[in-house]
């Protein structure tokens, strides 16, 4: 009998999900994706983007193409997502299948902090992303501030390799006299998961670069040019590069399927849900750490999630193969500026602090980044 798997999704967890699904599955079983946009971005490259060192047709590809290795695509805004009866209502019409898989990401809610939207760019948007690129185009010196606007978001080095690229392309453009650098974050130290040593090591990397960096600023609003913070502070600004509150879709919480977290709740081995047969994986998850802090969203571990879930279900439906267990092993790139870049890499499961170490910055590093951008877009595309 034909069986259906349906991958809410098609980030890089619901993309690894299907595509290793369709491996395993035979061939006579459905691996149907649903998704609303029409194309695949590569986030990872979006700081490359900003700071003019490629174009955003270097690292977006149709999803489509995912039609060519048998997978099913559809296309469509979810409105309903049912996870007793495995169904789904997206462009009018309700799928349901054997199994599911919720990739859904987070949202992006600039508009919960007053005045932000207006006043600044989003670093995790394509769109932002080429607004900040036009607005470099034209800068001529000023006060550019780099903010976290909530404490816990995804990809936790980004903001601070944002900063460290745009303290390198002013210095490219020779304006790096007349301009300041600021990184104000709503977290008490860098990429806090990862221990005090890292979070020295990238204070240390800023301070390096003369940027200055203030923790523990939670922002509450933005108004003529000039952030006002929880604590009573405030920082004036010419160019707002900004990480949003992140927040899962409202679609998951009409379904029931968050926690008290306001993400949902998987067994941190196998990716299960409260709910038979329905799995979540990547940043739509939220996942407890013995220290006290959930696993950081990447698409790292979005990816290993994927590869877990799909050999489950295969094994499940086809009785071959060995139970999968995700191990909390993950890396990332550090981007520093100047052809350099750091990793960081470790077992996030470690208890009962995790075991991450991070690798001094330097060109091979770097070029592990752009080969990894390569070699994923044309692995899956």
């Amino acid at each position: 009998m034909a069986r259906t798997v349906l991958i809410l999704g098609a980030g890089i967890g619901g993309i690894v999900a299907a595509e290793t699904l369709r491996k395993l599955l035979p061939s006579e079983d459905r691996v149907v994706v649903v998704e609303r946009e029409r194309n695949h971005v590569f986030a990872p490259s979006l700081l490359w983007h900003m700071t003019g060192d490629n174009d955003a047709a270097a690292f977006t590809r149709p999803l489509s193409a995912l039609s060519s290795k048998g997978i099913e695509l559809v296309t469509g805004e979810l409105t309903r997502i049912d996870p007793a009866t495995l169904s789904v209502d997206v462009g009018g019409k309700t799928l349901t299948g054997d199994a599911m898989v919720v990739a859904l990401g987070a949202d992006y809610a600039p508009e919960t902090i007053a005045g932000l939207v207006d006043a600044g760019f989003n670093l995790y948007t394509l769109e932002g992303a080429q607004e900040i690129r036009d607005a470099l185009d034209t800068f001529e010196g000023g006060r550019i501030v780099v903010l976290t606007a909530a404490p816990a978001y995804k990809c936790p080095a980004a903001p601070y390799e944002a900063a460290m690229l745009v303290d390198a392309y002013c210095k490219k453009r020779r304006l790096r006299q007349e301009t300041t650098v600021t990184v104000y974050a709503a977290e008490p130290a860098p990429m806090l998961v990862t221990g005090p040593v890292i979070g020295a090591q990238v204070t240390g990397m800023l301070k390096r670069k003369g940027i200055p960096y203030f923790a523990t600023h939670q922002v509450t609003k933005v108004e003529a040019g000039s952030l006002h913070f929880a604590n009573g502070a405030t920082a004036a600004f010419d160019l707002l590069l900004y990480v949003p509150p992140h927040r899962a879709p409202a679609v998951v919480k009409a379904a029931g399927l968050c926690a008290e977290s306001g993400w949902i709740a998987v067994d941190r081995e196998t990716l299960e849900t409260q709910f038979p047969a329905v799995y979540a994986i990547g940043d739509v998850t939220s996942i407890p750490l013995k220290m006290g802090r959930p696993l950081p969203k990447a698409g790292v571990f979005a990816n290993g999630q994927a590869q877990v879930v799909a050999k489950n279900i295969a094994r499940a439906w086809t009785g071959q193969g060995e139970t999968a267990r995700f191990d909390g092993h993950g890396m990332c790139f550090l981007e520093i500026g100047g052809g350099m870049a750091g990793v960081g890499s470790g077992n996030f499961y470690a208890e009962p602090t995790p075991d991450v170490r991070m690798r001094t910055p330097n060109p091979i590093w770097h070029l592990g980044k752009v080969l990894y951008e390569k070699y994923w877009l044309w692995r899956q595309f």
